[in-house]
């Protein structure tokens, strides 16, 4: 079967560097990763915690973003030791029918992901220059074909530009705290679970919700994929444990990155809507309006751009994402702009659609589907992967410990429940 031109998973290293200048190379797939973990879906519930509760609710975000680590660690573990993405050893390892479900639910939650980012951009373009949702949402969908049909966009190229749009959204909420000057006190007090969480049944659904967010359904085949393309000259099982410790401290640093955006979100939040006697929990327009008033113009200026660079590199890592699902799955290699259009024209058709008819005042409950498709569809990802983890055979010499895998079980297990408590739930209202 004839191919197109090579993917990323094939195009970012063809040779592995000795020594310390391989640990440069195997930097990048956790920053990549975290892009997701701080996605327009993301802002909206750490606006909802951070208004309704204050810093109440910081310790939901501790705990997403330490289950994120693990999983994604358990990600790169199982890539090493097969040297095959997560799509790849789906297709190889089990039933044909069993595969194909699993890469229909994955491109279900490609587009629903891309359909919460499209919204995020065009929000984020709507506060800048006062355009329609609608303009917005074809504007946004321009841009991410502009990115990925950048001279070498199979290549490196896209991991650099997520890498500069997510330092954008960094140095944004860095400026926003320092604006917003939340009380050190409060702040490392929310980061301690209260029992409040249990007895309170609105804090606790927003609790879980920022912990269900977190993990998303394609940041575990993005992950698997960029680790997949690091491999090149790793051959021996020592070389293997070395770049297993790399990448671990690439994702961990990436990803304690990711938290403090979100907790910052949170707090920037808390502080914005402190006292403002909100009737209804506050959408992103709603927090950007009470960032100007309470806090500044400067301050809802950086709000925006630091959303507008959120959406655009989690679209632009989506993509990326999608590539390697088609590869993994069907055999099949798509360049980054015929993916993007593939996934981008699947999502723009119910955007386009339900804001045609409705108008600006649909966005919130597109956004709102969004999260409930990828609540249902996390779990037939993560019970293959858990499935896969088990296979000492599989393994090999980066088999985990028993302990590590109960811990594997449970969280899969308890993210399971929480998917679909949460969609049942969101669904109801």
């Amino acid at each position: 079967m004839k191919t197109a031109s090579p993917t990323i998973a094939d195009t970012v290293h063809t040779a592995a560097p000795a020594g310390g200048r391989r640990f440069w190379t195997m930097l990048g797939p956790g920053f990549v990763v975290a892009v997701g973990y701080m996605d327009p879906g993301n802002w909206a519930t750490d606006i909802a915690a951070g208004s309704s509760f204050g810093f109440a609710l910081l310790s939901a975000v501790l705990i997403a973003s330490l289950a994120g680590i693990f999983l994604q660690g358990l990600i790169v573990r199982l890539t090493l030791a097969t040297g095959t993405d997560l799509a790849r050893l789906i297709r190889q390892r089990f039933p044909r029918p069993v595969a194909m479900l699993v890469w229909a639910v994955s491109e279900l939650a490609m587009i629903a992901t891309d359909l919460a980012e499209l919204l995020g951009s065009a929000i984020a373009l709507k506060l800048l220059f006062g355009l329609p949702i609608m303009a917005g949402v074809v504007i946004s969908a321009v841009l991410t074909f502009g990115i990925l049909a950048l001279p070498g966009a199979r290549g490196r190229t896209p991991e650099l530009v997520v890498g500069a749009l997510m330092s954008v959204v960094v140095v944004c909420f860095a400026w926003e705290l320092v604006i917003a000057r939340p009380d050190p006190a409060a702040l490392l007090a929310g980061l301690m679970p209260s029992v409040e969480l249990a007895r309170d049944p609105q804090m606790l659904y927003l609790s879980l919700g920022i912990i269900g967010a977190t993990v998303m359904p394609h940041n575990l085949f993005l992950h698997s994929g960029l680790v997949r393309s690091r491999l090149a000259g790793v051959k021996t099982a020592e070389e293997r444990r070395q770049a297993a410790r790399w990448l671990t401290i690439d994702l961990s640093s990436a990803l304690a990155l990711a938290g403090l955006v979100n907790g910052s979100i949170l707090a920037v939040a808390a502080v914005a809507f402190l006292g403002a006697g909100a009737g209804s929990a506050p959408g992103i327009e709603d927090a950007h309006a009470l960032l100007g008033s309470s806090i500044g113009g400067v301050a809802a200026l950086v709000f925006a751009i630091a959303l507008l660079a959120a959406g655009q590199s989690s679209t632009t890592t989506g993509t990326m994402a999608g590539q390697m699902v088609t590869e993994g799955f069907l055999n099949l290699r798509l360049r980054p702009i015929t993916r993007a259009l593939i996934t981008r024209g699947a999502s723009l058709i119910p955007a386009l659609a339900v804001l045609g008819s409705a108008g600006d005042g649909a966005v919130d409950g597109l956004l709102v589907l969004s999260q409930v498709v990828l609540a249902l569809t996390l779990p037939f990802i993560l019970i293959p992967m858990l499935l896969l983890l088990r296979n000492d055979k599989l393994m090999g010499g980066l088999a985990m410990a028993p302990l590590t895998l109960r811990l594997a079980s449970l969280t899969v297990l308890v993210l399971t429940g929480l998917s679909g408590w949460l969609a049942g739930t969101t669904a109801m209202v």
